[in-house]
């Protein structure tokens, strides 16, 4: 014997536990000595392969008992989620309990362990990398944002009297405490995904860990956490606040300064889907053009076009003055046509966040749903009839409609068939909308406040989710040819506001407190209508009297 090993380091022979081992059976899993080999053959019931020691495997098929070290675990107790061997079965402590194959499902475990550990580095900790970089890259353009409204306020207040100043710090205040929110939003959740990135991280490094030791009792006891790490964390949705100048003025000085728009700062669900991000937290801010520029021109052949949606960003349905939807792409061609039962006229059509067609059908006294091409009814009124629709953030839709006699308009908010709320009065119970047998183009905003063209009133009415009254807008002072006649009715990822004057044909631009913006008044629109937005906030107008759809680019 090499005098450098003692006796308890020579290595025995599992079976007599004397002699020292030679052998040993791939298959068993056992070391063997010379005498027991014959022994171990024997045994018929099972395979064997026994090969010198040095030779043997390393990848094990069996599973020690963790309760009687002799004995191997040939089943696996799903009951209790341990592994089990025949000592164990006679015990009774699993009499009646559901039992599988142990090598099988070591073998299934192994198998989600690299399924986890490929998921975790490939597609949720890049995720949250993603996530990290934006809230980064946020925090960037955060600084340059704020820094234009301090610049803005300071201007508009140069030219003023001392004794306005205080206007001028009463400003600042409400934007650094305004930046002070935002930021504190962004560390919040930046913190939450470095935190999270980080257990991430470790995972994989012990996920790894696991793998290359062949650790049979840490892979068995192995129980994943992917199901966590697949919920990424809501994501904070802002709406930046704006600055909105007003001419210097003797007069009125506090009214006639300016103001800051609110900062609104929510949550979203990220929609995990390991596909591209739905959006980013906070949409970039995007400075409407000086000159909006037309990109291009679709001609649908109605003889009056009323609605526009986006399909896509290359393909938009459209309906006019007869029972036809016409889905067009952006070059004019005409990929689609679907008529509907009634013979009436097609009033307005929609998305659904799924991507079906919404239309109502004021013969029949119905909202439709267009799915696989087939006709579904959703919503069938008594008594009322429904004019224009939208589909909502939450997968609701918001139908108007006016009664029978047109003494009565009113809104409805609909969950698949079912009124959910019924939005009809103010808080004084005097009418929202005018009544009547005319258009009331209807619209939801980034902030889920209602947004409803009146064409009556000649007013854009805003309700808040709750369907309390937040504001009117009834025209611009600049708006002098002819009265404000709001049709079409969007808006778009800043929370703007685009409403289409018919008789001024332009399109009126406010922010989501009602404050006017702009115009789009350079594009030769010739009574507009319908509007929508796609998802890089290009306007679609559909011109009713000429039948033509164009295509904006204002921002």
């Amino acid at each position: 014997m090499d005098p450098r090993y003692s006796a308890q380091d020579i290595l025995l022979c599992d079976l007599c536990q004397k002699a020292a081992l030679q052998s040993h059976c791939n298959f068993c899993q056992i070391n063997l000595c010379k005498a027991c080999v014959g022994e171990h053959l024997s045994d018929s019931s099972k395979r064997h392969n026994v090969v010198p020691y040095k030779h043997r495997t390393s990848t094990p098929n069996y599973i020690k008992c963790p309760n009687h070290t002799q004995k191997h675990c040939e089943l696996y107790c799903e009951t209790c989620d341990i592994p089990v061997c025949s000592t164990c079965i006679s015990s009774g402590k699993h009499k009646g309990h559901d039992l599988s194959d142990a090598l099988q499902k070591l073998s299934s475990k192994t198998n989600d362990l690299q399924k986890d550990l490929k998921e975790l580095e490939e597609k949720i900790y890049p995720k949250y990398k993603e996530i990290a970089l934006d809230l980064n890259s946020e925090k960037v353009n955060l600084e340059k944002h704020y820094e234009k409204l301090t610049t803005a306020v300071t201007k508009q207040g140069e030219g003023w009297q001392r004794e306005i100043n205080i206007i001028v710090n009463k400003q600042k205040s409400k934007i650094d405490e305004m930046k002070t929110k935002h930021l504190a939003a962004l560390n919040k959740q930046e913190k939450e995904i470095k935190q999270i990135t980080s257990y991430v991280k470790q995972c994989i490094v012990d996920l790894k860990k696991i793998l290359h030791s062949n650790d049979v009792p840490l892979t068995s006891a192995y129980k994943s956490r992917n199901d966590e790490y697949r919920r990424l964390p809501p994501k904070v949705n802002v709406t930046l606040p704006s600055f909105s100048p007003q001419e210097i003025s003797a007069d009125k000085l506090i009214q006639m300064f300016g103001s800051l728009s609110a900062l609104s700062i929510t949550t979203e669900e990220h929609g995990y889907t390991m596909k591209s991000p739905d959006s980013v937290s906070c949409p970039p801010v995007k400075p409407l053009l000086d000159e909006p520029e037309l990109i291009t021109t679709i001609y649908t052949g109605y003889d009056y076009l009323y609605s526009v949606t986006c399909l896509s960003d290359e393909e938009i349905w459209t309906c006019g003055d007869d029972k036809i939807m016409k889905l067009y792409n952006l070059q004019g061609k005409l990929l689609k046509s679907i008529q509907i039962k009634s013979g009436k006229t097609l009033y307005d059509i929609a998305m659904t966040r799924s991507g079906d067609l919404v239309y109502t059908d004021r013969g029949r006294r119905t909202v439709n749903i267009v799915k696989n091409e087939k006709i579904q009814e959703v919503i069938r009124l008594q008594e009322w009839t429904p004019y224009y629709l939208c589909s909502t953030s939450s997968g609701d839709l918001l139908v108007t409609m006016d009664s029978d006699d047109y003494k009565q308009s009113k809104v409805i908010r609909y969950s698949g068939s079912t009124e959910k709320q019924p939005i009809q009065f103010d808080s004084k119970g005097k009418p929202l909308y005018s009544s009547g047998d005319f258009s009331k183009f209807i619209s939801e905003n980034r902030n889920l406040d209602i947004c409803v063209a009146d064409v009556r009133a000649g007013a854009v009415v805003v309700v808040n989710q709750e369907g309390k009254l937040r504001f009117r807008y009834t025209g611009h002072p600049s708006t002098t040819k002819r009265l404000f006649s709001p049709f079409g009715i969007t808006t778009d990822s800043q929370s703007q506001i685009l409403t289409s004057d018919w008789y001024n044909h332009c399109i009126h631009i406010l922010d989501q407190d009602g404050q006017f913006l702009s115009y789009i008044d350079n594009c030769d629109l010739q009574c507009p209508m319908g509007l929508c937005v796609d998802t890089r906030d290009n306007l679609f107008v559909a011109e009713c009297d000429r039948g033509k759809v164009k295509k904006i680019k204002y921002m």
